[in-house]
């Protein structure tokens, strides 16, 4: 069973690895909320690439996907779940182009944690504005 960090960083890598592709912009993105994001004040930063890796190699094993979702929803306490989702979604939307792979397992993810309509819908309004630019 992961830690709350690790389900946190678990539910950003299982985001960024949707399409199969890791891209450097949304790997820079979970260093950056690792480091910055006040949940994560008392983790070990040292850790992130071991608990990346620890991430992608559950996937691979018999329940992939759906074990991986399952052990994170036990992990996080329920006043981290819209946190959690949070954190997802600025992975997907970090590069201003949402793939269908990405949509999809962020509606798995909402499911699993059993997030309301609202506040998803808040997560993803303050993401966007967040990561909007000029041009």
């Amino acid at each position: 069973m992961p830690t709350p960090h690790e389900a946190l960083i678990y539910l950003m890598v299982i985001t960024s690895a949707s399409d199969r592709d890791m891209t450097d912009v949304e790997l820079a993105r979970i260093g950056d909320v690792v480091r910055s994001w006040p949940v994560f004040e008392d983790f070990d930063h040292e850790r992130l690439v071991g608990v990346a890796q620890a991430c992608q190699k559950r996937l691979h094993e018999k329940d992939g996907l759906e074990g991986v979702l399952a052990e994170v929803a036990d992990a996080l306490p329920e006043r981290l779940r819209d946190t959690a989702y949070a954190a997802a979604f600025e992975v997907a939307a970090v590069d201003l182009e949402m793939r269908m792979e990405e949509v999809r397992v962020l509606q798995l993810i909402r499911r699993q944690l059993d997030l309301d309509t609202l506040t998803v819908a808040a997560i993803g309004r303050a993401a966007k504005a967040r990561l909007r630019t000029l041009t």
